[in-house]
């Protein structure tokens, strides 16, 4: 099978691509030249490598043409960060992601997997299920919605499969160092006094290679076709997870909750329902919150201790 990702520097990119070519996929990237592409050092010598981003996708042609994707895993995305949420910018993806499904339908591929999020939900006090109304509240939000919708009708017009995955909340060993996970892990391990709030949100959080694992079942089950969550299904306290990375460092060391006020927009329960998508692939999470903890901290540890 041959994949194209965009995004597979990034952290669940760069586990979807190993798995990919675990997988005996022939496996490209689109990638740009100013990017570190340390996640997927060890294997960029097996993919193929098409230079460009979503702002320069025309001038990717040639190269689109010549690998032919028979399937396209769309997770790059400009602008995650939450400072990034309400910018302008975002509207470059929208664009550069519509482009980029017009030139790969000309290229063969027969199915478009467009990684979503959360934020098309917008806030809701309990459980997301594909079936409620989405009302994104931030630009990153509505430019998420905006890019499944149209690309979920041009896939219905170009007769290509089409598979939106909404994530939740992903962490595992290489995320961002400004998530929260890694970032209480790498403070703690300075011996430094996290601050944050109280932790009474709930949240839901799916390790990495759980997340790469489901992509990979919605690529190769016939009836992964429309909109699907993706998350763990289950919800468990901020003040609960921290405690238990403390409890994995040093159960002695401080934690500083309760020293930060909530956000005026602060999510208090992000929690999916799984089931369309566990109903479809057959996919369910194997790793567990505690097991997903532990691997994590102990990556920290060995690269950034």
């Amino acid at each position: 099978m041959r994949c194209l990702v965009t995004g597979g520097t990034g952290h669940i990119g760069s586990y979807l691509v190993q798995l990919l070519l675990g997988q005996g996929c022939q496996v490209a990237v689109l990638l740009r030249p100013t990017s570190n592409a340390w996640r997927i050092r060890e294997v960029l010598d097996r993919v193929r490598v098409i230079s460009g981003d979503l702002t320069s996708v025309a001038e990717t042609a040639p190269d689109m043409q010549s690998f032919a994707p028979a399937v396209v895993f769309h997770l790059g995305w400009e602008g995650v960060g939450s400072s990034y949420r309400n910018s302008p910018a975002q509207l470059q993806n929208l664009d550069g992601s519509l482009k980029l499904l017009q030139l790969v339908s000309q290229s063969g591929c027969r199915h478009w997997i467009y990684m979503g999020s959360q934020a098309e939900y917008g806030p809701c006090d309990g459980i997301l299920s594909e079936d409620l109304p989405v009302r994104p509240v931030t630009l990153y939000g509505v430019t998420k919605l905006s890019v499944g919708l149209l690309s979920q009708k041009l896939c219905e017009a170009y007769n290509i499969g089409f598979t939106w995955l909404r994530l939740l909340a992903a962490y595992g060993p290489m995320d961002d160092p400004q998530h929260l996970i890694p970032s209480v892990i790498l403070s703690l391990l300075k011996g430094e006094k996290p601050v944050m709030t109280a932790g009474e949100q709930r949240w839901d959080y799916l390790y990495v290679e759980d997340v790469a694992a489901a992509i990979w079942q919605s690529a190769i089950s016939p009836n992964a076709k429309g909109v699907f969550n993706l998350g763990s299904g289950q919800a468990t306290p901020v003040k609960s997870i921290v405690e238990r990375i403390r409890d994995l460092i040093d159960p002695g060391l401080p934690l500083g909750l309760g020293e930060l006020p909530y956000r005026h927009d602060q999510v208090m329960h992000l929690q999916a329902d799984i089931s369309r998508l566990q109903q479809a692939t057959g996919w369910t999470p194997q790793v567990s919150l505690d097991e997903g903890l532990q691997r994590t901290v102990d990556w920290y540890k060995k690269n950034c201790g």
